[in-house]
């Protein structure tokens, strides 16, 4: 592996600021990466059943080559696992192995694993180190980066938790090639978002290079995920704890969210495809509210669906919530302020803004047509 091949962004944060890389063979060299790290030379690992298989014997030799020992705990694959119980027994695991304050836990899988174990290095003992290494693109792009961590309750998604930044991000280019079609679809989704909420230019290039990127060229795709962390790493350095430009990054995370919880945090959605549904639903309540061309609202539908997408409710299968039982979803999100719910629409592909100011009646009106939409 070439020093060229590997890209480095960096997230600003002061003395907290840390680097993204991004490119091939970066679990196989993942202990050079991490010993400046550690204060001595042990690490824990948290991934899950399926993550496992496939990566988890690399990141351990590597490890090993290192001079780095190693735990590792493996948990149950999918977001279910997002809970107060796999929290517990992950803090009680670590707990037994010895973790001490000045280690390092490393999150070895998906979003649902890197937010799982980022809440619990935030948590134990007040406060350990831990590392990135996101399998999916999806998490490459998006969940590993920002500090955002936590668990899911009945409530809601993502309800409980810190923020809580990690020392070092490793994406993988070579990891993502082993994802299933779906995974990787509910990852560009993610992908998508960057160039709608703030990048027209970068629309513009994912339109022309969709069929590339689904492909799975690696040119193509090096250069999506570079160009999203970059998005998001700049804005996470404006605005750590999205007290106002960072809620930017939820566009259609409001819908999305509550379409999760309606299925239950089930296979039926996954969470990539709640926020395609959810950003096609923003556009399309832009347009009801006279902020944004219908032309734009079908150009960004369009480019979900030809990425094999679902775009609308009667995508997601079996029955969903009522248009007031989703309402009443969505007033469980994080940004509501004083009860009002906090809206990312747009006023055009790549410009995307926060308002609080949908009333009610509107609301239901748009969630009522969006049932036969």
């Amino acid at each position: 592996m070439t020093t060229k091949q590997v890209k480095t962004v960096n997230v600003g944060l002061g003395d907290r600021a840390y680097d993204i890389f991004v490119g091939p063979q970066l679990i196989a060299n993942a202990g050079a990466h991490l010993k400046p790290l550690l204060k001595r030379n042990r690490v824990a690992i948290v991934t899950d059943e399926n993550v496992a298989k496939l990566h988890l014997a690399t990141l351990e030799a590597s490890l090993t080559a290192a001079g780095i020992t190693a735990t590792h705990y493996i948990l149950p694959a999918g977001e279910k696992t997002k809970t107060f119980e796999h929290l517990q027994n992950l803090c009680a695991h670590l707990l037994d192995k010895g973790v001490e304050r000045g280690d390092l836990v490393v999150a070895l899988g998906g979003g649902v694993i890197g937010d799982l174990t980022g809440f619990a290095a935030s948590i134990l003992r007040r406060g350990v180190d831990f590392a990135q290494i996101p399998t999916t693109l999806l998490a490459q792009v998006d969940s590993s980066v920002g500090g955002k961590t936590g668990i899911n309750v009945p409530q809601g998604k993502n309800l409980i938790g810190a923020f809580h930044q990690p020392r070092i991000v490793l994406a993988d280019t070579d990891a993502i090639q082993t994802l299933p079609a779906r995974e990787f679809r509910a990852g560009y989704a993610e992908v998508v978002k960057y160039g709608l909420l703030g990048d027209a230019g970068f629309f513009d290039w994912l339109e022309a290079n969709v069929e590339r990127l689904m492909n799975g060229d690696i040119d193509a795709l090096t250069h999506a995920i570079l160009t999203s962390c970059k998005a998001k790493a700049r804005i996470v350095a404006e605005d750590e704890r999205e007290g106002g430009k960072r809620a930017l990054l939820n566009l259609g995370h409001t819908f999305g969210h509550a379409l999760e919880a309606t299925t239950g945090f089930s296979d039926r959605l996954i969470h990539g495809e709640g926020v395609a549904i959810g950003m096609v639903m923003a556009f399309d309540l832009s347009v009801q509210l006279g902020f944004c061309s219908g032309q734009d609202a079908t150009r960004a539908a369009k480019h979900l669906e030809k990425a094999g997408l679902p775009t609308r409710l009667r995508d997601i299968p079996g029955t969903i919530g009522t248009p007031q039982e989703l309402i009443d979803l969505m007033a469980q999100d994080k940004k509501v302020v004083d009860g009002t719910l906090t809206f990312i629409l747009a006023r055009a592909i790549g410009n995307a803004f926060i308002t609080r100011e949908v009333a009610n009646s509107d609301l239901l009106t748009f969630m009522t047509a969006q049932e036969t939409a």
